[in-house]
């Protein structure tokens, strides 16, 4: 009986240091998952785009309109 106690003592503290392990690891890597995410989001949505969002960008903005309050 002892043995089998010894066994889940030994598994319990087995499991709950890889729990924290993965967790601190997550927390360390945190910026770099991300950013892989987010380099392979861009590089599915673009092709979808295409080049023509960079140029519906206007350079410069005409003057305000007139008749609109200022908050």
């Amino acid at each position: 009986m002892q043995k089998i106690i010894n066994v889940l003592a030994i598994s319990s503290f087995v499991i709950s240091l890889s729990v924290v392990g993965g967790g601190v690891y997550l927390y360390t890597q945190k910026d770099a998952i991300i950013d892989g995410v987010k380099s392979k989001v861009m590089k599915s949505v673009m092709p979808s785009i295409g080049g023509g969002i960079t140029n519906a960008i206007p350079d410069s903005t005409g003057p305000a309109i007139p008749g609109i309050p200022k908050l």
